[in-house]
């Protein structure tokens, strides 16, 4: 029976403790502030509460003295928060980088059934029907602002290690202009079509080797020049453009493989989709360019999000434990202190108050710390990494306020369990063992 009791009460403190880990990681901060401004009246208003905040004071004050103890618990947390916040910056900054690339003016057209551009194929009488179709934005000569579009992958050397990886190489017809007016040339010209010249993306450039205007890479066995840099401010900079049809004869391609095009408003894609389902010779599907970017951005970011709280998860008990230990240790060395308090009158809500204030300001500390290393380091800080068309796709890690925040409330989970148990025990422990120990 006893073991019966024992199992049903440990579990019920695990459900606790988990429970509380949610109830903390989900927080809002207006829900925190308000339980903080409770607290301190609480503290300030009542016998009890004034009892915690001596306690409390008492605690913090003899943390020089324990200083040791007390940085396993800064540091611990501090390493957990700042690799979540690394791995959350780097699955935000990708999606925020694919989500630029899009909007719901542009519309790309790709083979019914295709989940990227380079497993979609059109055809060039396709690419002029699409072109045809209705709610499709025209340029003041009437020709309609669309671009037949061809994606192929090359192997070019990176700058960091020498070694080979895959950039995308787009080839881009004569309107990709007013089709992308985001897209500016900042060194050197654009490309002339029929000729083989390359503009290059201020990502990939950062990137890839050899990649300067006026240089030549090789790509299929042929000579292409560099003749600008350009920047998008989206994933479109991770490429390489050229003419559509010149990089269409280089690589022996018949088609296409997508055509995008620019609608005259949002509201036109139901009648460009219309259009183009309703024309028998086209097995086609559109896309808003937002929906489509979109969709290429979650399946990585969610990977890189559950890695990165996985990791976090695994380093947070270690820090759990690692608080466990320093606050069951400061206890231990209070014991004598914590059981006079209580002999003269002092209850053990105060006790458990002030160990558990004690634990969540050294995680505070340490969320903080963590939060702060986490922006320093990798704020902005730019990466390349394997996209949907298995080409490299640049973008930056964003640090935003968002992520500090929860950083920070996962830090003070990891105080609230790590000091839980040694406040109990802080609590139960009889002022004449405690004395006899002491």
């Amino acid at each position: 029976m006893k073991k019966i009791k024992s199992f049903l009460s440990g579990l019920g403190m695990f459900l606790v403790i988990l429970l509380s880990v949610a109830a903390w990681i989900v927080l809002p901060w207006q829900l925190l502030l308000g339980l903080v401004v409770l607290l301190a009246l609480w503290m300030g208003l009542t016998r009890i509460g004034r009892q915690a905040a001596a306690v409390t004071w008492v605690g913090v004050s003899t943390l020089r003295q324990r200083l040791g103890a007390s940085s396993v618990i800064i540091v611990g947390i501090a390493g957990v928060v700042g690799v979540l916040v690394a791995l959350l910056a780097m699955g935000d900054g990708l999606q925020k980088t694919l989500k630029s690339t899009g909007d719901t003016e542009t519309v790309i057209v790709m083979r019914g059934g295709a989940a990227n551009e380079l497993s979609s194929g059109v055809s060039r009488d396709d690419a002029t029907l699409i072109a045809q179709a209705a709610g499709i934005l025209r340029d003041a000569e009437g020709k309609p602002i669309t671009s037949s579009e061809l994606v192929v992958v090359a192997n070019l050397p990176k700058k960091s290690t020498g070694t080979d990886a895959n950039v995308e190489i787009r080839g881009v017809g004569p309107q990709a202009w007013p089709l992308r007016p985001n897209v500016k040339i900042i060194e050197g010209r654009k490309f002339t079509p029929g000729l083989r010249e390359m503009i290059v993306g201020k990502g990939a450039r950062q990137q890839f080797a050899g990649l300067d205007p006026g240089s030549t890479i090789n790509l299929n066995n042929q000579q292409w020049t560099i003749v600008g840099v350009f920047e998008s401010g989206d994933a479109h900079e991770s490429e390489l453009e050229g003419d559509v049809d010149t990089v269409s004869a280089a690589y022996r391609r018949g088609g296409y493989q997508s055509v995008t095009v620019r609608l005259t408003s949002p509201e036109a894609f139901d009648a460009l989709k219309a259009a183009l389902a309703s024309d028998p010779r086209l097995k086609v599907e559109a896309k808003t360019t937002l929906d489509y970017y979109t969709a290429q951005s979650e399946g990585l970011s969610k990977v890189i999000r559950v890695v990165g709280i996985t990791i976090a998860t695994i380093m947070a008990i270690g820090a759990i434990f690692g608080a466990l230990n320093s606050m069951y240790a400061a206890v231990a060395t209070r014991a004598r202190e914590i059981a006079t308090l209580r002999a003269i009158g002092f209850r053990s809500p105060p006790v458990i108050v002030s160990v558990m204030l004690e634990t969540m300001l050294l995680a505070l500390f340490g969320g903080l710390l963590g939060a702060f290393i986490a922006w320093l380091l990798f704020n902005n800080y730019t990466v390349s990494t394997l996209g949907a068309n298995f080409s490299q796709v640049v973008f930056q890690f964003s640090v935003s306020p968002a992520l500090l925040w929860t950083g920070v409330k996962w830090a003070l989970a990891i105080g609230f369990v790590g000091g839980l148990l040694p406040a109990m025990r802080a609590a139960r422990l009889p002022v004449t063992t405690a004395l006899r120990e002491s």
